[in-house]
């Protein structure tokens, strides 16, 4: 897969906010009349997305809270071997969001807490970016010996 697309009401504000989880602008152009870029993940969090700028948004649709929505339902990124806990790491998230000036907190959509899918055990959670986009975050954990 190459990117990605998310569709912002404000691309700085979008990407202040994916930089806090670690990505990278590496490419700024326009969309006809509007702003837009590539960013890849560095680090943690792996990929590219691309953020256009919505002149004159709409309030995007409830696809986390919504259970007859159909469509796009969330970016998933799997933090892998990189990161130890994924509650510790979503406190560390939090704390970068809290730091940044215009970001607004943090909101979380599902706490931290293991699922098993198949037979792995992962951690899992889900936060919103600040469209309110769900973004799903998940670590296999290791298995018992």
């Amino acid at each position: 897969m190459h990117h990605a697309s998310i569709r912002t009401a404000n691309i700085r504000r979008a990407i202040a906010f994916y930089e806090q989880l670690g990505f990278e602008v590496c490419e700024r152009f326009t969309a006809g009349i509007t702003l837009a870029c590539w960013m890849e993940g560095r680090g943690e969090l792996t990929g590219r997305i691309e953020l256009i700028e919505i002149p004159a948004p709409k309030p995007a649709p409830d696809a986390f809270g919504d259970e007859h929505y159909v469509g796009y339902y969330h970016l998933s990124f799997d933090l892998g071997d990189r990161v130890e806990s994924l509650p510790d790491w979503l406190d560390a998230l939090q704390a970068r969001v809290a730091s940044e000036f215009d970001l607004p907190d943090l909101k979380i959509l599902l706490e931290p807490q293991q699922q098993q899918i198949g037979e792995g055990i992962y951690e899992v959670a889900f936060i919103a970016d600040t469209d309110g986009l769900p973004l799903e975050f998940l670590r296999r954990l290791p298995k018992l010996a």
